[in-house]
């Protein structure tokens, strides 16, 4: 073993020691060493959210992290993936904006490690917003990579921070070490504490033994928070949730920034009152973390923030992801593993598929509207825009005559997507609200249709442009008797690009 293997064993054991001490409910001397004061807070509802930069979630199983495991039992674990370019590509400064603000790149407009374009002023980060609408809250932040605090991604707001230079074991120690003081002898609200070594070490070595002990010597860490947690004097009467998560992955040699599945892995590790021991939700996205603190601290989100998030231990309300029990391994497709579940040609219930017109052969995955998921449809092509789809979660709808036509057929993609009938009597006027995530090229077609009383359909919506992961509302007048209504989805193409649907909804007025 290497000189630096055995003084990177000796660090890790050391923490292991201080966890242990820390254990017993007494603060260490680097504990007592000079953390800031902060103002005494003021809820029994309290928030610790733990940034790992860089890690890669399926590299967790393979570590000595015992604490990161007993929150995947004990609490709810989301796994979901990244956009790439155009959108933004999988860096630090775009994922811990997503992180902090709540919404994804086309909105905070951060784009790479020069936060380049950031728009915290429309949306700002976590800390910032609890300042704004409830400055009662004590905060703290602690990072090891100072453009997380001079543009303001992540410390901007808090009542106490710590900023230290990139990315080392003895940053996360001394990180830990003030947090861990502060938990146990103040009386914060919520804080952000950042670890930054297993993103180091993944560009220095990749995801292999060393990274596996990076994630080991940060697993050490959450152990001595939790532990100064439950050490506090107020604990029984404290409603605390920890959430864990992290800005994007690596490749396995290193690296990160562009379009794989291993750079854009992601995941939200959640525990605490009201969040499902065990649950392992397919609709929760990287967003989600904001809307979860929220919900967490009895704070109502304002929609005029325009946050993309939910809180994680909500479901979307979307029939497609009542599919979920009935998706597939792949058919045709080569470079999908033939492990992934992600595809299904089964409505869900009192919705349809019409392919009547659709032609014939072609890649049986796609053959018509497909119901998919992120992890299954983005890994057919790279760099294709099948990554920007960000707003849809779960199980969603896709028409993809590009992928289709990927083997032999003959005829057109004409097929169409068709929803349940619902009864709208005595209702004057309808509001349609779906995610579409749509590429545009040549001669392809898509259209959304209506239909009152089972009547010839009519236009409502066509697509001649591109429309990137956005929701849509459309408003449309109930004709007089009209006593019911179903809508349909059309798509047309020749080996051209595709179109996404996921959460419907209808209101009625």
């Amino acid at each position: 073993m290497s000189t630096d293997g055995v003084s990177r064993r000796t660090v890790l054991a050391a923490s292991a020691a201080t966890a242990a001490l820390a254990a017993t409910g007494l603060a260490t001397a680097r504990e007592a060493a000079a953390a800031p004061t902060l103002p005494d807070g003021t809820s029994d509802d309290k928030i610790l959210i733990v940034g790992m930069d860089g890690l890669r979630h399926d590299r967790i199983e393979a570590a000595n992290a015992p604490n990161l495991k007993a929150m995947m039992s004990n609490g709810t674990y989301a796994r979901s993936l990244l956009y790439a370019n155009p959108m933004a590509p999988t860096v630090s400064g775009a994922g811990w904006s997503t992180v902090s603000t709540g919404v994804w790149p086309d909105k905070h407009g951060v784009k790479d490690n020069n936060f380049t374009g950031a728009r915290f002023d429309e949306y700002p980060g976590l800390m910032a917003r609890l300042a704004e609408v409830a400055p009662r809250l004590s905060t703290y932040a602690a990072v090891d990579w100072p453009p997380l605090d001079t543009y303001g991604a992540i410390t901007a707001g808090a009542d106490a921070k710590l900023v230290l230079p990139q990315h080392d074991i003895p940053n996360d120690q001394k990180i830990a070490d003030e947090a861990a003081s502060i938990l146990r002898n103040q009386n914060p609200d919520v804080l952000f504490v950042y670890f930054g070594y297993t993103d180091q070490v993944g560009h220095e070595s990749g995801t292999g033994e060393r990274y596996l002990d990076a994630i080991a010597g940060q697993d050490v860490h959450l152990g001595r928070l939790r532990a100064a947690i439950e050490a506090r004097p107020t604990y029984a009467s404290e409603r605390w949730t920890i959430l864990v998560t992290t800005d994007h992955g690596h490749v396995d040699a290193g690296g990160h920034g562009g379009s794989s599945i291993e750079e854009r892995r992601t995941f939200i590790l959640a525990e605490g009152p009201g969040i499902e021991a065990g649950g392992r939700p397919l609709d929760t996205r990287l967003v989600d973390v904001v809307p979860t603190v929220f919900k967490q601290l009895k704070l109502p989100v304002d929609p005029a923030w325009g946050l993309d998030g939910k809180p994680i231990q909500e479901r979307t309300d979307d029939r497609f992801d009542t599919l979920q029990g009935k998706l597939g391994t792949r058919v045709d497709e080569t470079g999908i593993p033939a492990d992934i579940l992600g595809f299904t040609h089964t409505a869900p219930s009192g919705w349809s598929v019409d392919n009547k017109s659709m032609g014939t052969g072609g890649v049986t995955e796609w053959r018509g509207w497909t119901f998919t998921t992120d992890d299954f449809w983005s890994r057919t092509q790279r760099d294709q825009w099948r990554e920007l789809n960000v707003r849809a979660r779960g199980v969603f709808a896709v028409a993809d005559s590009d992928e289709w036509s990927d083997k032999t057929f003959s005829g057109p993609f004409d097929s169409t997507l068709v929803s349940p009938t619902y009864g709208i009597s005595g209702k004057s006027e309808l509001t349609l609200k779906f995610i579409t995530h749509y590429r545009q090229v040549e001669q392809q077609t898509a259209k959304v249709l209506v239909a009152f009383n089972a009547k010839t359909p009519q236009v409502i919506k066509s697509y001649t442009a591109d429309v990137i992961s956005q929701q849509q509302s459309l408003d449309i007048a109930v004709p007089d008797g009209a006593t019911s209504v179903h809508f349909r989805f059309h798509y047309t193409g020749d080996n051209d690009f595709f179109w996404v649907v996921d959460r419907f909804q209808l209101y009625a007025s």
